[in-house]
């Protein structure tokens, strides 16, 4: 059970973000919306971040999916795995890789289940959900294998960005959907 109550799933005022966030969601309030909208403004934010991080970005899918799946599996954030399996999946990801990354440290030295780009990608979910500082040579090398710097700037944005979410999810123990 969540830590704090959850608003009411009907709920329809401040109408600007409701209605807002329900656009992004597909019509409904998930159980994470309903803990962020005790904080109409702070939702605000997170939409518009989390929105841009999920449908604006030139990162492809697979790899956004895989650190989001990663970082929750790193931080414990089931709500966050139950949440971005289904894109991951849609994305090209399989049900073996997603069981792997519970044991970030075995999928990054599985070569038959992830690329080198991936097990790079995966090494910096593990160094930015646990060490925060990333070796610099681990920088050089995903930067040299993205061959954009917007790319590595968004694959460290995504890690990032989920770090923020698993840990609030986490923090406030929302319920799976």
């Amino acid at each position: 059970m969540s830590a704090i109550p959850y608003v009411p799933a009907d709920l329809h005022q401040p109408a600007a973000i409701v209605e807002a966030i329900r656009a992004r969601r597909g019509g409904r309030l998930l159980n994470l919306d309903r803990i962020l909208l005790h904080s109409p403004n702070f939702a605000r934010g997170w939409n518009t971040l989390l929105g841009a991080t999920r449908s604006e970005l030139i990162l492809p899918a697979d790899l956004r999916e895989l650190c989001i799946c990663a970082v929750g599996a790193l931080n414990g954030a089931e709500y966050e795995l139950q949440q971005h399996s289904p894109p991951f999946l849609a994305a090209g990801g399989t049900a073996l890789q997603l069981q792997a990354l519970r044991n970030i440290e075995g999928a990054i030295g599985n070569a038959q289940l992830f690329s080198a780009l991936e097990r790079g990608a995966l090494r910096l979910c593990l160094a930015m959900s646990r060490a925060v500082q990333v070796p610099p040579a681990l920088i050089s090398e995903l930067r040299a294998a993205l061959g954009s710097d917007p790319l590595l700037v968004e694959l460290v944005g995504v890690i990032a960005t989920y770090n923020m979410v698993s840990r609030f999810l986490v923090a406030l123990e929302v319920d799976l959907e």
